[in-house]
């Protein structure tokens, strides 16, 4: 029997997350330590959901450090592997990068399946992406990440069945030899390399026609669709969920008489999003690293958009775009509290936009966003201008 691609499982995967709280991961007084540890874990249980899968129970524990063979410690392993025999758990995700060695150990300790935080977001990479671009760069990620960890000591994973993290390469091919799995990356990156080539080519088109470029980073989920969308009467799949945009769509943007852009939407960013996948999308972000202007947008509302800032920046910073000019676009204001809701738009010294309130569910901010748009686009000196990351809009 042939194996099925995730979505066609029978029934969804029985899930078990496991989050460890390390202290190196987490510093500060304990209250602070413990919201940053439970906005973690949520943003993990939203991932696991965004696989299809069926989030039974959630483990967390504290650890000085890592244990090197079992990650999670003897005593803590016992634990889950009771908790996976007693719940009929089929997948224990841990919200973290494991080594190959802690991942087999821990198959054979809890006799199930075993997804690393990296597993699980390629995963969702691979069941959402739809041109064949993004399968072709989602495949190089898998096969990357996998080609360490061809050795499995849970016999039950050569069976045929599906699961999540397995559609795409099979486990079984994987295993058969690693000199394969070394041609078939090579020629995934020679195809990837054609697919560069043809995307330069229409870039080079673009820029023929002198139209700045302006790239819509930030986040997953906060709204960078949905804005591209409103604003240029697209019809990009915008969703509420984690990386529903994989593909990289340009339009034109007419402003006013004077000014025109073309405005690209891009896929969403995440914490700790794997290196592999970073290379693996090198050809997608290339758009955002030759972008005259990045618009990061921002979820105002979420507790740790912050964070997410700090994140989606070091992304940028290695992709070469964090020298990048921005305007930060704080989205979602609709659903802060009356006291906090406030449009307008934040400029420095030279009076340059450089931050902008905005809800594109109601569509406030949005003609405001329109003419900094404007201004960015017909001003002088556009490349010179070095970004500035600034807090919200008081």
């Amino acid at each position: 029997m042939s194996k099925q691609p995730d979505k066609f499982l029978s029934k969804p995967e029985r899930i078990m997350l496991v989050g460890m709280m390390f202290d190196a991961d987490y510093t500060g007084a304990n209250e602070s330590r413990e919201r940053a540890f439970a906005a973690a874990m949520a943003e993990a249980e939203e991932l696991v959901r965004a696989t299809g899968g069926e989030l039974v129970c959630r483990q967390t524990a504290k650890r000085d450090r890592a244990h090197p063979a079992l990650f999670v410690g003897t005593g803590k392993a016992e634990e889950l592997a009771q908790a996976v025999s007693e719940q009929q758990i089929e997948l224990a995700v841990f919200n973290h990068e494991l080594t190959p060695t802690q991942e087999r150990n821990l198959e054979k300790a809890l006799q199930c399946r075993v997804l690393d935080r990296v597993g699980l977001i390629l995963a969702i990479f691979a069941q959402r992406a739809q041109s064949q671009e993004g399968r072709l760069q989602v495949e190089l990620a898998q096969l990357t990440h996998l080609s360490g960890r061809l050795v499995r000591g849970y016999g039950h994973l050569q069976s045929q069945k599906g699961g999540i993290g397995l559609k795409g390469p099979g486990e079984t091919q994987l295993e058969t030899d690693r000199r394969l799995i070394a041609q078939k990356i090579t020629a995934l990156k020679k195809r990837l390399e054609a697919t560069r080539r043809q995307r330069a080519t229409r870039r080079k088109a673009r820029e023929h026609g002198g139209l700045p470029t302006f790239a819509l980073v930030g986040y997953t989920n906060t709204g960078k669709s949905s804005l591209f969308n409103r604003l240029t009467k697209a019809d990009v799949l915008a969703k509420n969920q984690l990386f529903a945009t994989l593909d990289t769509t340009a339009r034109r943007l007419y402003l006013n008489p004077s000014a025109s852009i073309i405005l690209t939407d891009t896929v969403g960013f995440v914490r700790d999003l794997p290196h592999g996948l970073v290379a693996a999308f090198s050809a997608t972000l290339e758009e955002t690293a030759l972008a005259d202007v990045l618009l990061h947008v921002v979820d105002a509302a979420h507790p740790e958009h912050e964070r997410q800032i700090d994140d989606v920046n070091e992304v940028l910073r290695e992709i070469g775009a964090g020298d990048i000019p921005q305007i930060v676009l704080y989205n979602k204001t609709d659903l802060l509290p009356p006291e906090k809701r406030r449009f307008g738009v934040l400029r420095d010294v030279q009076g340059r936009a450089v931050a902008a309130n905005i809800s594109v569910k109601t569509g406030e901010g949005l003609d405001a966003l329109r003419e900094i748009l404007a201004e960015h686009a017909v001003s002088d000196g556009l490349n010179g201008y070095k970004p500035t990351f600034h807090k919200e809009i008081e």
